[in-house]
């Protein structure tokens, strides 16, 4: 028996579990990404504007 190996079938059904959670955690993730263009357009905020008059 290797040491990164489970030892039983507990602990296999375990990591699977793990493995199958941490897939479905990076689609959910993927699917809420926002992209890069939308994050680093300006906006200009009127509202500071006014303050400033």
């Amino acid at each position: 028996m290797q040491g990164d190996e489970p030892a039983s079938s507990g602990e296999r059904c375990e990591a699977a579990e793990r493995e199958a959670a941490k897939q479905r955690l990076l689609a959910q993730a993927e699917a809420e990404r926002v992209p890069v263009n939308d994050t680093t357009r300006a906006v200009p905020d009127r509202r500071w504007r006014r303050e400033q008059r």
